[in-house]
């Protein structure tokens, strides 16, 4: 609409798409190397049924059909038809993500249906950019074969991946340790039109060599902080391609033909609509599922203006063809949130449960942010009940350290939102918070509770004052780092010096119970430093009254350090 409104039917800010074209055209590089990161071997392995089953039964039957109606009116040949049927049967990733995300349905069986066939059209790109020159060389004059094309692929996939292992991570290691963020950032950006650049060089696609470096730093510790480093550019500029898409419609077709335009679109809604609710249907989805895929995917996609764009520079198309095919394909995805809007209010009107599926258990449903030496207790123990997690930690040294024992953790500082994100604390269940500093652990509670309220929040804090700042955020589950530590060596204490065993346990208990209700009680004064004074005055009278009768008044009570407070020293 942006597009439309600045185009030449507009205010003519931009009279030409081809201006914004070059620039804009890296947004769907970036979101080829996003995906790529996406596609890691043990990702890919676990969902290869459902990716080979539905995303392979919904392309094919969906370009067959497309291929069939657009070869009778249209007059095109066997293999172009087959060809922009294939464009048109991908659907909308950035779109269709933006929905689920929106409506936190990312893990649901919707989401979950939706990204495997997403995942499945997203690697068939690949391919399909380089059969449209392949297949041209009929048309155009060029002299390499089909087997020149995919040398030229094969040799390039080894050159990344000898790069990948030997170069790019050693040197993102070298720089987390020794270099400030925006070298970080300046680097990522490099490998990614490094490689796009490179590819184009050799007669390749810039977004097949985007997808290749992806896929090869996908199992890399550093692929979190690398999709947040990429995600706002890659957000922008993948705007700014939709803008030149608005900027390059002919409304004037729509006006001057509507019929047409129109028809193309039912067609395009209804077989791909059809195709989707069958394949979910087969698939032994419920009615109501397969319903809500169909309306949710049955659009055209970005990946379809880039393809017919390259049928038409290989005279496949023309331009004719080109103007009503992309305005239908813009049109189709134009109406796709309000047929999902009309679909959930359907819905509900009918008492039937909410359209999209709220986030379940997924193979990683928690979040460890620090990974330090609590952090790995957690960490071993989640392990040995077969739960998975997702560990992020900001310091390279200690993420080096940790992977060499088979343990699988990601570089970043979990106090930026692009990273959690990209982590995956939307679809997590639990975060636990076991960050050394009070500020950075602060700061990523605030995070979490502010863009991802679903999540149940657990916390070490280092000391009292760091635990009362939690407990001020509504965080009730938090673990101060050496209080239990402390409570089992007095324990151990007590008994050397020859108490029973079971009198020391008790005392313990006792000591425990009351601290931690002075804990909340302090929570209301401790930003008063004279009250907080007078609390911890009140607390050793009462530890003395508690254990009197007890115990000899040798024992010695005591408290975990309570941090700095308002300058008062320890």
């Amino acid at each position: 609409l942006a597009g439309i409104v600045v185009g030449p039917l507009g205010f003519r800010l931009v009279e030409d798409a081809a201006t914004l074209h070059g620039i804009s055209e890296l947004g769907v590089v970036l979101l080829l190397f996003v995906i790529g990161l996406e596609l890691q071997p043990a990702r890919l392995w676990v969902l290869r049924r459902p990716i080979l089953l539905l995303g392979s039964a919904q392309m094919l039957v969906s370009a067959v059909a497309l291929a069939l109606v657009l070869a009778a009116a249209w007059n095109l040949s066997p293999g172009t038809a087959f060809l922009m049927g294939l464009a048109l049967a991908m659907s909308s990733t950035a779109l269709v993500l933006q929905l689920l995300s929106e409506r936190q349905a990312t893990n649901g069986r919707v989401g979950r249906d939706a990204f495997v066939i997403l995942l499945f059209q997203d690697m068939a790109v690949i391919p399909l950019l380089a059969v449209v020159p392949l297949l041209a060389s009929g048309v155009v004059e060029t002299h390499s074969g089909p087997g020149l094309g995919l040398l030229k692929i094969v040799v390039a996939g080894g050159g990344l991946l000898l790069v990948s292992r030997y170069l790019l991570r050693p040197t993102f290691k070298l720089i987390a340790e020794h270099a400030p963020p925006e070298i970080f950032t300046a680097t990522a950006l490099l490998v990614v039109l490094g490689t796009a650049a490179l590819m184009e060089s050799v007669g390749l696609s810039m977004t097949l060599g985007a997808f290749l470096a992806g896929v090869l730093l996908a199992d890399s510790e550093y692929r979190h902080e690398l999709e947040a480093q990429i995600e706002p550019f890659k957000g922008l500029l993948l705007g700014l391609f939709f803008i030149t898409v608005g900027v390059g419609l002919d409304l004037r077709l729509l006006f001057a033909d509507p019929r047409a335009v129109l028809g193309f679109v039912v067609i395009l809604l209804s077989i791909k609509g059809v195709v989707l609710m069958s394949v979910a249907l087969l698939a032994r989805r419920s009615l109501r599922e397969s319903l809500r895929l169909a309306t949710l995917m049955s659009q055209g996609g970005e990946f379809a203006f880039v393809l017919l764009a390259l049928m038409s520079g290989a005279q496949l198309l023309s331009p004719e063809q080109l103007a009503v095919a992309v305005l239908a394909v813009s049109v189709s995805m134009a109406l796709t949130p309000l047929l999902n809007l009309l679909v959930e209010r359907l819905a509900s009107q009918s008492g039937a449960e909410p359209q999209f599926d709220m986030p379940t258990d997924e193979q990683h449903p928690v979040l460890i942010a620090g990974f330090g030496r609590v952090g790995q207790i957690i960490g071993r123990i989640l392990r040995v009940r077969g739960i998975g997690f997702t560990a992020l930690e900001i310091h390279p040294e200690q993420v080096d350290r940790v992977r060499r024992f088979g343990t699988k953790i990601h570089f970043g500082d979990a106090s930026r939102l692009e990273l959690l994100r990209a982590a995956g604390a939307a679809s997590a269940r639990l975060a636990v918070v076991t960050l050394g500093d009070p500020e950075q652990s602060l700061r990523v509670v605030d995070l979490l509770q502010r863009h991802f309220p679903h999540l149940q929040i657990i916390a070490a804090a280092k000391n009292r004052q760091h635990a009362l700042r939690l407990y001020d955020r509504g965080i009730t589950d938090v673990v101060r780092h050496t209080f239990f530590s402390s409570l089992a060596l007095s324990e151990r204490l007590l008994v050397r010096l020859g108490h029973s065993e079971l009198a020391a346990a008790a005392t313990v208990a006792k000591f425990r119970e009351h601290d931690e209700k002075l804990l909340l009680k302090q929570q209301a004064v401790y930003h008063d430093e004279k009250l907080m004074i007078q609390s911890a005055r009140e607390m050793s009278e009462e530890l003395e009254s508690l254990f009197e009768g007890d115990l000899s008044r040798n024992a010695v009570a005591t408290v975990d350090d309570p941090g700095p407070v308002s300058g008062v020293s320890r």
